[in-house]
């Protein structure tokens, strides 16, 4: 069989564009999860599934923003010793027009979803708005990249809020600041330590000893910043504590001994003793909620 008519089968192509949306990426969203667990509403299958629709959502979203950063750095990817292998339009098994076509119905989804549910769709436009610019302008901006992505996950926080109409502590705000600072730092000296400066131009404005500052700072802030939210807002979290303690220390050890931390995703997904901590504070935290959430 021609492996031309191989590579492009309907089935192959489908696959491509799958790739294209980074499914594995929708781990991030997660995020939006927090406020239906803080608040107590996990039991509440109305706050649920408005949760559920709103983490949906900002998957189609980052989605969407996954293709437009993939289209503008087609030629920069194709240059990467890697992205040239792992991205479907720097790859050659997805082409252009089909990927804006995915990108038209994922847009399609979200304007549909302004009817719905149109104050999250709005904390949405502004996550879409802020990824654009990170994609033509800011990701050349040293220090304002970092933040930028962990604005992203601030919003998301924020975005579950909107989604189940509950306040959210200005602490747990700090927190997830910090910790995806932390993310965002560590990711930055994993691309420096493997690509050096091909990878992002931006690299060039880093050093290995800067950004490991950045993310030492950053872990404590999200440590210190969680541990006053506790106190203050949850004291029945106390013990989730020492697990957000040993999440940090872990990952560090993944990025430093196991060379990972370029996709925090890849690094947690690949790691059973992060998974496992995960899992540990996500039964912690309903666990000592439960009560609450009983009432």
């Amino acid at each position: 069989m021609d492996s031309t008519a191989v590579n492009r089968s309907p089935l192959r192509q489908l696959a491509g564009l799958i790739k294209l949306m980074r499914p594995r990426q929708w781990v991030k969203n997660g995020f939006v999860l927090a406020p239906l667990v803080f608040a107590g509403e996990f039991l509440d299958p109305s706050s649920v599934s408005s949760a559920l629709l709103a983490v949906a959502l900002f998957c189609l979203a980052s989605s969407a923003t996954y293709i437009i950063n993939d289209a503008r750095d087609i030629e920069d990817d194709r240059r990467h010793p890697t992205k040239c292998r792992t991205r479907p339009l720097a790859a050659g098994t997805v082409k252009m027009p089909a990927a804006m076509v995915l990108l038209a119905l994922l847009y399609a989804v979200l304007v549909a979803a302004w009817f719905v549910a149109p104050a999250v769709v709005a904390v949405i436009l502004v996550y879409m708005v802020l990824n654009l610019a990170y994609s033509f302008s800011l990701k050349h901006q040293p220090v304002l990249d970092i933040f930028t992505i962990a604005i992203g996950f601030v919003l998301r926080v924020y975005a579950g809020a909107v989604a189940l109409d509950v306040p959210v502590s200005e602490w747990m705000f700090v927190t997830t600041l910090c910790l995806a600072l932390y993310l965002a730092a560590v990711k930055r000296r994993q691309e420096i330590s493997q690509s050096g400066n091909e990878g992002r131009k931006v690299l060039g404005s880093y050093s290995v000893a800067l950004v490991d500052r950045y993310a030492e700072m950053s872990a404590t802030g999200a440590l210190v910043f969680y541990s006053m939210f506790v106190m203050e807002s949850r004291p029945e979290l106390v013990m989730t504590v020492p697990l957000v303690l040993f999440g940090l220390f872990r990952y560090w050890y993944v990025v430093e001994a196991l060379e990972g931390g370029e996709s925090p995703t890849d690094a947690l997904l690949s790691d059973w003793q992060l998974l496992v901590t995960v899992v540990l504070w996500i039964g912690a935290c309903a666990w000592s909620l439960w009560p609450m959430a009983v009432t």
